[in-house]
């Protein structure tokens, strides 16, 4: 019987072990998306204590305590932050099978030294454990970055905002990572929410206008502010889209529907879909002229619970996976881009582990020699971040593309502990290629073995997203 999350975690074959431990595990990490607070960074924050950086914001736990059975008083309601602690300590306990029982085992290990195991039994332990080792200096934000061997950092960036935290962060030369704004312009998109209406003043507003009153005029204003995210840096954008949608109609009939919903009318599902194409293909030619790479995260169904949705808004753990695959608008949506030369580096994901295949037949498609891999298969997300989905997204993307060109993974994380997620996927990668070669479908050379894995685990997303790192 193997150890308990040893050395050699994950690592079957003595082959998958010399891939990680000489060429994976040296690997700095790039972490090209996520969601961690700019603000954070900035103020190099040192947290109290461990439930403020492992439960505060991170839907992943809160989905799983709901699933034990836990009131929600322990998970977003007024319980101690002991309390919500101990809650978590006792469904992790139970976690068998799920990358949360991983997750949480390798960051113990690795910022707190702690090697064994967290349940209900040993919770005080780990909770005075973490707790003292927070107060310490090399525990705050910054600290953790760095012992992470992070070298650059893409937070995730409405179009409205100032970017006040990365100018902070920029001009502070004693901190050397690169910490840099994407842009994810949803809320501008976003025509049927009944938001809408109040972003675009706030939009109008930070551009400096009284308003925005015609499509011409929002295209506009999100150019004057893709200028000012390109000057701080942003060569990144990111969309959240329901599916990829492909509605093409005239610029008059977009601007009716863009009047109508000004005008507060009911809009129909599809003027949503005929705007959203129009907002897409031109953020699309956009990001082609500022040689912006364009991330589609797509394939969710959000906020599936209106109760919860109601009590205790977005990003709260009550999103699902969309069953709708779509490959055909997808590959026409990129081919409206290409077929006037201005189709951007593109990276698809879905949250449906079905559209793997599609998404590999689709790559083909749209490539160029312009860039490695210029329309990529996104790294196993969200629901599917774990060992069978980050297999199961490479073995398709082996089978069907080029897995030597990917840019690999994202922390896609509210959490500054998460950066072990690339030290579970880098497992999972050399314990993939290591089978391979340990059954006779690759040679044993590891000239080209270690540079295909520090390739992906690293030198990829450098190259592609051409970020000024050496």
């Amino acid at each position: 019987m193997k150890a308990f999350m040893d050395k050699d975690f994950l690592l079957e074959t003595a082959t998958a072990q010399k891939l990680f431990h000489e060429y994976a595990e040296k690997t700095p990490i790039l972490d090209y998306h996520c969601h961690i607070n700019p603000k954070e960074i900035a103020e190099d924050r040192q947290f109290d204590n461990i439930t403020q950086v492992w439960l505060g914001g991170d839907h992943y736990k809160w989905r799983f305590m709901r699933s034990c059975g836990v009131d929600e008083k322990y998970i977003t309601g007024d319980a101690s932050d002991y309390e919500k602690f101990c809650k978590w300590a006792e469904c992790l306990g139970k976690a068998i099978g799920n990358p949360l029982f991983h997750w949480s085992h390798l960051e113990l290990q690795r910022y707190f030294g702690y090697n064994g195991v967290l349940n209900a039994k040993t919770a005080d332990e780990v909770w005075n454990l973490c707790n003292a080792k927070l107060k310490e200096p090399s525990m705050s934000v910054r600290n953790i970055i760095k012992q992470s061997n992070v070298t650059l950092i893409c937070t995730t960036d409405d179009p409205v905002d100032s970017l006040e935290w990365h100018t902070k962060i920029a001009e502070d030369k004693s901190f050397d990572v690169i910490v840099r704004p994407a842009w994810r312009p949803d809320k501008a998109m976003n025509i049927e929410k009944p938001e809408y209406l109040d972003y675009l003043a706030k939009l109008a507003e930070v551009c400096g206008k009284s308003k925005i009153g015609t499509f011409a005029e929002l295209k506009d204003a999100l150019k004057q502010r893709m200028e000012f995210f390109k000057s701080m840096g942003c060569n990144v954008s990111d969309h959240a889209l329901e599916y990829v949608m492909y509605a093409p109609a005239s610029d008059d009939e977009i601007e009716q529907i863009f009047a109508k919903r000004l005008s507060g009318n009911a809009i129909t599902k599809e003027d949503e879909l005929k705007f959203k194409t129009a907002f897409m293909l031109f953020v699309g030619k956009e990001y082609h002229k500022l040689d912006w790479a364009m991330q589609l995260h797509y394939g969710c169904k959000r906020d599936n619970n209106a109760k919860m949705y109601q009590k205790l808004g977005p990003d709260t753990g009550y999103d699902c996976i969309n069953n709708y695959a779509p490959s055909a608008q997808m590959a026409d949506f990129l081919n409206a881009l290409i077929e006037t030369d201005e189709l951007p580096r593109t990276i698809l994901y879905s949250l449906n582990p079905n559209d793997n295949q599609a998404i590999g037949t689709i790559l083909g498609c749209f490539q160029d020699s312009t860039a490695v891999a210029k329309i990529q298969q996104g790294s196993a997300w969200w629901f599917n971040d774990h060992k069978t989905g980050m297999q199961d997204q490479m073995i398709s993307l082996a089978n069907l593309g080029n897995l030597s060109g990917f840019v690999g993974m994202l922390t896609d994380s509210r959490s500054f502990l998460s950066y072990t997620r690339h030290e579970y996927f880098r497992r999972i990668l050399c314990n993939l290629i290591g089978n391979w070669v340990e059954n006779g479908e690759f040679p044993e050379d590891y000239d080209i073995l270690g540079e295909i894995v520090t390739n992906i685990s690293y030198n990829n997303a450098k190259r592609y997203f051409k970020f000024p790192l050496d």
